[in-house]
């Protein structure tokens, strides 16, 4: 195990009242393949690797990087999968569009006030499962709408974004690191940094997150959300098995984030099953009735990743933000001075 997989065992011990009952780390070897005696492989199925407890162990480094899209394009519609033919003719032509250095823009505009095409790693294929939305409920394969109160709250939030700030709070959770939209609880692909560490013992399950450095530490022992009272970043998880698959069910959320519109009272059920050496099937269904017209739910492959995980070293204590708050005074000083030199009508 790495240092940095111990580092975060060791903040799951070290956040907890009870004590941790850890169980071995080594996990029992997948069945291997059976040799008939004609020397062929026999078929059989795939079975995963199990923790001292006979849990399936989900621990390692994995990826969501995907090209599928979010929500399911509308020149797709009624079509839930690609076939092979398509998934590589897509997979070609969403390269290219993304490319920013295959534009032909301006230097300014390739790098776009922040990064050029050599920071992104947004993944090379379409998911393992060759579906054309990650979100696979609805049928449609969109996001429902938002409820009238919801689309007034974002409409607010837009506004906010557009007025010069005047301090660290009108910027958006991502710009002060506190939180990424991708980062989970859902966990989706989002334009680089698509990387998970999990580490298991019999009675917690943490999940290093890449992007902006955050660890989930997820009890499985019975335990009751915290106090509605109580609200989290990352909403309070709490996991349990139903054979095979992880459930983690989250709330206590703030009323600061906003997955794709939500809301304080988001809900998020996630689940996690692994389906090959290389391979975890991760589902997550949305519940948010003061922020969404209907439940909806989300799927994709996640895949082995070599690892290690490195820190992402973004903190709200960055200097930037403060030049960027000085930044802002400034333009508004210009600004000022701009005007009293226009002479008066």
């Amino acid at each position: 195990m790495s240092h940095r997989a111990l580092a975060l065992l060791g903040a799951a011990v070290a956040l907890t009242v009870a004590p941790l009952r850890i169980i071995a780390q080594t996990p029992a070897r997948a069945t291997k393949p059976k040799i008939a005696s004609n020397g062929a492989q026999a078929a059989t199925a795939w079975v995963a690797p199990r923790m001292a407890d006979g849990k399936p162990d989900l621990q390692g480094s994995w990826s969501n990087a995907s090209l599928t899209p979010f929500e399911r394009p509308k020149e797709l519609a009624g079509k839930e999968f690609f076939s092979q033919q398509e998934a590589a003719a897509f997979t070609r032509t969403a390269l290219d569009e993304s490319n920013r250095d295959r534009r032909g823009a301006t230097p300014e505009a390739d790098v776009n006030g922040a990064y050029n095409e050599a920071w992104f790693e947004r993944g090379t294929k379409l998911g393992a499962n060759l579906r054309t939305s990650i979100v696979v409920d609805p049928a449609d394969g969109r996001v429902p709408a938002l409820t009238p109160e919801a689309r007034q709250a974002a409409v607010a939030r837009a506004a906010v974004q557009q007025r010069p700030p005047e301090g660290p709070e009108d910027f958006a959770l991502p710009v002060r690191c506190l939180v990424w939209p991708t980062s989970g609880p859902p966990m989706v692909p989002g334009p680089y940094n698509n990387n998970y560490q999990i580490v298991q013992t019999h009675d917690y399950i943490a999940i290093d997150v890449e992007m902006i450095h955050d660890a989930r530490i997820i009890p499985l022992d019975g335990r009751p959300h915290l106090s509605s009272a109580i609200r989290r970043w990352m909403g309070d998880s709490v996991g349990h098995w139903e054979g095979d698959t992880l459930v983690v069910d989250t709330t206590n959320f703030t009323d600061k984030t906003h997955f794709r519109g939500s809301d304080r009272n988001l809900h998020v059920i996630e689940s996690f099953k692994r389906t090959g050496p290389d391979s975890l099937q991760y589902r997550f269904t949305i519940e948010d009735p003061t922020a969404f017209v209907r439940p909806w739910t989300g799927e994709m492959i996640m895949s082995r990743a070599p690892g290690p995980l490195y820190e992402y070293a973004c903190h709200e204590a960055n200097y930037s933000l403060a030049n960027m708050l000085s930044a802002a005074r400034a333009e508004e000083k210009a600004v000022a001075t701009e005007g009293s030199r226009k002479p008066s009508k």
